[in-house]
């Protein structure tokens, strides 16, 4: 009974954030160019790490911009789509926390002033605050991360081997059990490492290789996210 009403709740909101995610999609999706979703998501936050890598060259204290940042993850939204019930739980958290980001974006122009605001407020942990919707994008971007390493490790591994092991280590800490045991269970729904593929519009080839250009891209933009916490000595463990 537990399960069945964590499911049905996470049905209705996961409804919700699709239409949001189908709303915003429309900008990103035009400013991103035609190509497949995942060349899309790599090519968006390529621009964002140049960005970043050529600050660090410069020498000079960038700070990333709140509205291009919530446009690369959005389009990250429907690789949770891909993978089924078994990812609808931190679909429908990433999806939120982007909306929250996304709306805030004309007050707090940056990531930087996001964590002013609420080390100022004492608000940095508390839910709903913009602080802990960017600590959760966060962790979104490293769960596709995670899977997609695990994807690429082994030619023949399962999707739900790469899956299970990118969610355990990524997510699970911070999930309460009935969410853990909900995912879990789900696993069992995912679809097949070929079907991914289809539903991706990509081949074994092109998916390694778009996927190596975002598990790239990805990694200076979520070191940037730690450092904005622990230069603030606010840990990292939650």
């Amino acid at each position: 009974m537990a399960f069945r009403s964590i499911l049905n709740k996470a049905n209705q909101q996961f409804r919700e954030n699709i239409l949001f995610s189908a709303m915003s999609d429309g900008d990103a999706l035009e400013d991103a160019g035609t190509g497949t979703p995942l060349s899309k998501i790599a090519g968006s936050f390529e621009e964002l790490s140049e960005i970043l890598k050529s600050s660090l060259d410069s020498d000079s204290d960038y700070d990333l911009r709140l509205k291009p940042f919530c446009e690369a993850c959005t389009l990250v939204s429907i690789l949770f789509g891909c993978l089924g019930i078994a990812f609808k739980f931190a679909e429908m958290e990433y999806t939120a926390k982007v909306r929250g980001l996304t709306e805030a974006a004309g007050k707090y122009e940056t990531l930087n002033r996001i964590l002013d605001h609420d080390m100022k407020n004492d608000t940095v942990k508390s839910p709903g605050s913009l602080s802990r919707n960017l600590r959760r994008v966060r962790q979104g971007l490293d769960l596709i991360r995670a899977l997609f390493i695990n994807f690429l490790s082994a030619g023949d591994r399962s999707l739900k081997e790469a899956a299970t092991t990118a969610y355990g280590n990524v997510c699970a800490p911070y999930h309460t059990w009935a969410v853990r045991t909900a995912v879990y269970a789900g696993m069992c729904a995912l679809p097949t490492r070929q079907q991914l593929l289809v539903k991706l519009n990509e081949t074994e080839e092109t998916a390694e290789m778009e996927m190596k250009r975002y598990i790239s891209a990805v990694a200076p933009i979520i070191q940037y996210i730690d450092d904005l916490y622990i230069k603030r000595q606010i840990s990292l463990d939650w």
